[in-house]
C-alpha cells in the first residue's frame, strides 16, 4: 500500500510560481496550488494541510496579512509556513519571522533546497507534536515516561543541530568539539569555586545538551552569507548578527507548543548571548559584565577558542598557543576574566582534546589536505593499521574501484591511480576529487564510529544523513556511487571494530 502523502498548499497570485512549484514537488507531496489568501481559506474550511508555502507580494491580501489571519484562526495556526519572497532585506525577514513564519526561502529556489526544508519542517513538527502528547501523558506516568520524553527532546535538538552544521559546512563539528569544552570548563570552573552556587543549581547535562542550539538561528540566514568563501562585508555582517535574535525566536516557539522544559531555557540564553561581550560591545543587546547571563559568558570562551583554532573562510586556523593569547588580551574586554582565568589555568587539558579528538572536514576546495590523508591511509595497508584506518583504506579503495566505471570521473580515476587496481598513485595532486570522495568515506567513518557525547549511528542513519547531504555537503554524483555500494560499507564497518 502506498504511503499516505503529506499535503502542501502553495499561495501565489502568478501562475508560473505555481505550475514549477506543482512540478518540482509532485513526485514527493500532494500538491495543492491556490492563488490568493482569499481562496487559500476557503480551502482550508475543507483540508488541514501538513505546510504552506506563501508568497509575501500578492494583490488584495499580502502574504504578511495572510499570515496574521491564519495565527488567529485556532484551527490553522499549528500549520507551519514557508515564505516564498524575491525580498532579500533581514527586516521584511524579521517581520515574517515575528508574525510565525517558520522559515523563508528567496526565489528563484532550487528543487532540492525548497525539498530539504519542506522535509525538514514536516520532520519538525511531527517531533513537536509527539513532543506535546508525551508532555501530557506525563501527569499520571511521570516516572515512565520522564526519560522518553528527554530522549525525544535530545532527537529534536539533534536533528536541528545537524541541519545547522549541513547548511554551515565551514564549520562543521563545532558544536561536537563546543559540547565537550563547555564540560570541561564547567567542571574546571566548579573545582575552582567559580560561580559554584549558580552553575551547582543548574542541570548540567540539559544545559550541556542544550548548547547545541546556540547557533540554531543560522537556520534563517542565507545561504549566499552562511556560505560565503570570505570575509562577510559591513551589511553582511549585520545580517549574521541577527542569528542570535533569530534562535531565541526559534526557541521561543517551540517553548510555546511544549510544557515548560529547562533545556530550553538553557539554551535561550545560549542562543541570545553568547556573542555578548564584558565590555559591553558585543551583540545583540550590548550587555555589559554580569548583565550577561552565565550561559552565554561560559559558551564565548569556548565558542571563539574552536573558531580561532580551525579554518575558516577568512582565515586559516590560528595554532592552540597564538589562541590562548588573544583570549588572555581580550579577558576583561571580551570575556568574563573570572572565566578566562579557569579557562587559560586548563589551556592544555583544551589542547589535547582538540589534539585527541580532531575530526577533519574535507571539502573539495582543500583538495592537498585530503590527498594528503587519503594517500596516508591507503598507503597504510604495507604496515600496522589500526581498525579505524583498515576500514577507511578499505572504503576508500571501494569507492576509487566503483568510479572507474563512471563516465564522469573516469579520465580523472585514470590519472589518479597508478593502473595496478590500488588507488597508491596521486599524480594529479591540483584535483579535487580526492577531497569529495573523503568528505563521504569519512563522513560514514564519523557517524558510524563512537564520539564523547554520542554513540554511534547505525549503518543505516549514516546512510540516510549522506544521502541528505547530496548537494550540500557531499558531491551528488559521488553520493549515488556511494548509495550503489552502501551494502559493502555495511559489510566493512562490521568486520573491524577499534
Amino acid at each position: 500500500m502506498e504511503a499516505v502523502r503529506d499535503v502542501i498548499v502553495m499561495v501565489d497570485d502568478d501562475i508560473t510560481n505555481l505550475n514549477v512549484a506543482r512540478n518540482n514537488l509532485a513526485d514527493r507531496y500532494s500538491i495543492v496550488t491556490v492563488p490568493s489568501g482569499e481562496k487559500l481559506f476557503n480551502l482550508l474550511d475543507k483540508i488541514s494541510p501538513a505546510l504552506i508555502l506563501l508568497d509575501i507580494e500578492m494583490p488584495v491580501m499580502n502574504g504578511y496579512e495572510v499570515m496574521k489571519k491564519l495565527k488567529e484562526d485556532k484551527k490553522n495556526a499549528h500549520i507551519p509556513v514557508i515564505f516564498l519572497t524575491a525580498k532579500i532585506d533581514p527586516a521584511s525577514e524579521v517581520q515574517g519571522l515575528n508574525l510565525g513564519a517558520v522559515d523563508y526561502i528567496t526565489k528563484p529556489f532550487s528543487r532540492e533546497l525548497l525539498i530539504k526544508r519542506i522535509d525538514l519542517h514536516l520532520l519538525f513538527e511531527k517531533q513537536k507534536k509527539d513532543l506535546l502528547n508525551y508532555s501530557l501523558s506525563l501527569e499520571t506516568e511521570v516516572d515512565k515516561q520522564t526519560e522518553t520524553v528527554l530522549e525525544l527532546q535530545n532527537a529534536i535538538i539533534n536533528i536541528i543541530a545537524e541541519l545547522v552544521e549541513s547548511r554551515d559546512s565551514i564549520t562543521g563539528g563545532h558544536i561536537e568539539r563546543t559540547q565537550h569544552y563547555i564540560r570541561l570548563l564547567l567542571d574546571f570552573l566548579l573545582e575552582h569555586d567559580v560561580y559554584t552556587e549558580e552553575i551547582s543549581s543548574w542541570d548540567i547535562n540539559l544545559f550541556v545538551m542544550s548548547s547545541q542550539l546556540h547557533d540554531v538561528g543560522k537556520i534563517t540566514i542565507k545561504d549566499a552569507i552562511l556560505m560565503k568563501p570570505g570575509k562577510l562585508s559591513e551589511d553582511e555582517f549585520e545580517i549574521m548578527k541577527h542569528h542570535t535574535v533569530s534562535g531565541v525566536e526559534i526557541i521561543k516557539r517551540i517553548e510555546e507548543t511544549t510544557t515548560s522544559s529547562e533545556f530550553l531555557t538553557y539554551a535561550s540564553a545560549l542562543a541570545g548571548s553568547h556573542h555578548e561581550q564584558w565590555s559591553g560591545k558585543g551583540y545583540p543587546y550590548g550587555l555589559k559584565g554580569t548583565e550577561i547571563p552565565l550561559h552565554g559568558r561560559i559558551m564565548a570562551i569556548v565558542d571563539v577558542y574552536d573558531a580561532l583554532t580551525n579554518d575558516r573562510p577568512y582565515k586559516k586556523a590560528f595554532p592552540h598557543e597564538e589562541a590562548i593569547g588573544i583570549i588572555k588580551e581580550n579577558s576583561g574586554t571580551h570575556f568574563d576574566p573570572k572565566i578566562a582565568e579557569v579557562f587559560l589555568l586548563h589551556e592544555k587539558e583544551f589542547e589535547n582534546f582538540k589534539a585527541e579528538n580532531t575530526v577533519a572536514v574535507h571539502k573539495s576546495n582543500d583538495s592537498q589536505h585530503a590527498m594528503e590523508v587519503v594517500s596516508n591511509i591507503i598507503g597504510a595497508k604495507t604496515g600496522k593499521e589500526t581498525a579505524h584506518e583498515e576500514r577507511m583504506r578499505r572504503y576508500l579503495e571501494l569507492m576509487v574501484n566503483k568510479l572507474k566505471g563512471n563516465n564522469s570521473y573516469k579520465d580523472e580515476i585514470s590519472k589518479w591511480c597508478d593502473g595496478t587496481g590500488d588507488p597508491h598513485g596521486f599524480k594529479d595532486k591540483g584535483s579535487p576529487l580526492q577531497g569529495k570522495i573523503m568528505a563521504v568515506v569519512d563522513a560514514y567513518e564519523s557517524l558510524t564510529s563512537d564520539r564523547p557525547h554520542r554513540e554511534r549511528k547505525t549503518h543505516q542513519e549514516a546512510v540516510e544523513i549522506i544521502r541528505n547531504g547530496s548537494g550540500t555537503h557531499f558531491d551528488p554524483e559521488l553520493v549515488k556511487v556511494f548509495l550503489e555500494c552502501e551494502a559493502e560499507f555495511s559489510e566493512i564497518e562490521h568486520t573491524g571494530s577499534d
